[in-house]
């Protein structure tokens, strides 16, 4: 019972409302605070293995300053921790739960081999608000539709957020660390780094500040604001939850204090914090959605699987239709995209070019800041049809319509094309230096002609859905 604990952070790197660091800081017992860059780090795109690189030197900065270090190693996660726990004396490994199925895979190896080895080898919550397998319907099984899921959980209790601690023992020497700078984790980003980089907000500290401006300043309009994409009407805290810089229990207890304080968006905040968890509901319970078709009757829909010049456009923010093409620069250039945006997009590729979902998640998994495993499978399956949705194929969103309905003054337009403007904003002319020079694009050039007549296109998407009896 002296002996040390390893705390290993994943995307939990923030230092309150972490029930791990909190029983291990209370145990009296040394702590050693690790970071690997495992397998699963290893396999994220460039967008979010940048930013996480970001969020890892945040939090190491947080833990000196508390008097502790954040150890450093690369390779597969058991072999880095039992080389640990050999050069240590560690007698416990304890980590923050993740339900994707990677994640999994690689949490139960170095559980079972840990515990076979006598080392007490321990997952805690912290990464969602309600556990997947506590959340279950009348008959004992899953939620598959969000709304009976948002009255399942929306009145229980959640513990209030935990403080972070006073102090967090520390052994007599540290094992060596790697140094973050040799791991390149931005290498991918190239030049893309230097526009994004002057957006991001980063750390604990920084998103606690965010998130205190959003309710003392946004969420009183947030039902309406969040829908008109050039208006500052959300939260902007997906970037922090990806990296747990912020706990889903701090934003819920905020949303919460605003809710009973009258403030009417309030609500509806507390809905989209939930809906994150509603993915990893599904994400844990049916893992082939960060996949495959989470409705098995899709898989024989004739999607185009290939790199055609179509979705080539679509990836270069060049299909004629001004606001999918704003939604596509605006994520190069912040490392996000509005949310109705992303409907937008995912929506047009799927169904106005019938490319297959996959090829969009693929895309938004090596271009967002922030990615997340859960969010971003539903999100698509859901634009896409394949997914948990309740009316899965005709809802078509018409890009010209909706860019007339939320943008009726043309602002996120103006923002982010400068083709055609005589005197382009400092956002539009960013976005030419973000992407790749090989992409030989130019804010001179002439704006294109669409891909696609959006009518057209709509009833190719509903003649196709209608051959396979949706």
């Amino acid at each position: 019972m002296t002996s040390p604990i390893i705390l290993w952070f994943r995307r939990d790197l923030r230092l309150s409302d972490h029930p791990a660091l909190t029983e291990a800081a209370a145990s009296g017992r040394p702590v050693i605070p690790v970071f690997l860059h495992d397998e699963v780090v290893s396999s994220l795109g460039a967008a979010p293995k940048w930013r996480l690189g970001l969020s890892v030197a945040a939090h190491a900065k947080a833990l000196s300053e508390k008097g502790a270090r954040l150890i450093l190693r690369r390779g597969r996660a058991l072999e880095c921790l039992a080389d640990l726990v050999a050069e240590t004396g560690a007698g416990a490994v304890w980590w923050t739960r993740a339900y994707d199925p990677d994640s999994i895979a690689r949490d139960t190896e170095v559980k079972t081999a840990l515990k076979q080895a006598g080392v007490d080898a321990r997952s805690f919550p912290g990464h969602v608000l309600f556990e997947p397998w506590t959340v279950e319907t009348g008959t004992g099984g899953y939620y598959r539709v969000y709304t009976p899921f948002w009255k399942a959980v929306r009145d229980r209790d959640v513990a209030e957020a935990r403080p972070a601690p006073g102090r967090i023992p520390v052994p007599e020497g540290w094992p060596a660390s790697d140094d973050l700078d040799d791991w390149h984790l931005g290498a991918a980003m190239r030049r893309g780094a230097d526009v994004v980089g002057a957006l991001v907000t980063v750390g604990e500290d920084a998103a606690r500040g965010r998130l205190g401006a959003f309710i003392a300043e946004g969420i009183d309009n947030y039902d309406e604001a969040r829908d008109f994409p050039a208006r500052d009407g959300t939260s902007n805290l997906s970037e922090n939850l990806t990296y747990g810089e912020i706990s889903p229990v701090a934003l819920w207890h905020a949303g919460r204090r605003a809710m009973q304080e009258g403030k009417r968006g309030a609500e509806t905040f507390l809905k989209e914090v939930v809906w994150r968890d509603f993915a990893y509901h599904l994400v844990y319970h049916t893992p082939r959605i960060t996949h495959a078709n989470w409705r098995p009757e899709w898989d024989a829909f004739p999607w185009n699987t290939e790199a055609t010049k179509a979705v080539t456009r679509w990836k270069r923010g060049r299909t004629g239709e001004p606001f999918v093409d704003a939604a596509m620069r605006e994520m190069y250039v912040t490392g996000t995209m509005h949310n109705r945006a992303r409907m937008i997009v995912a929506s047009y590729l799927t169904k106005h070019l019938l490319s297959h979902w996959r090829i969009g998640q693929r895309w938004f998994e090596d271009c967002l800041i922030d990615w997340d495993p859960a969010s971003n499978a539903m999100g698509w399956q859901w634009a896409a049809g394949s997914g948990p949705d309740a009316t899965p194929y005709f809802r078509v969103f018409n890009p010209a319509t909706q860019l007339e309905k939320f943008d009726p003054d043309g602002h996120y337009r103006r923002r982010w094309i400068a083709e055609g403007q005589a005197a382009p904003s400092a956002t539009a002319l960013s976005f030419f230096d973000a992407v790749p020079r090989s992409w030989g694009l130019a804010a001179a050039e002439a704006y294109p002609a669409p891909i696609v007549n959006l009518k057209e296109g709509r009833q190719t998407a509903l003649d196709a859905y209608k051959a396979r009896d949706f």
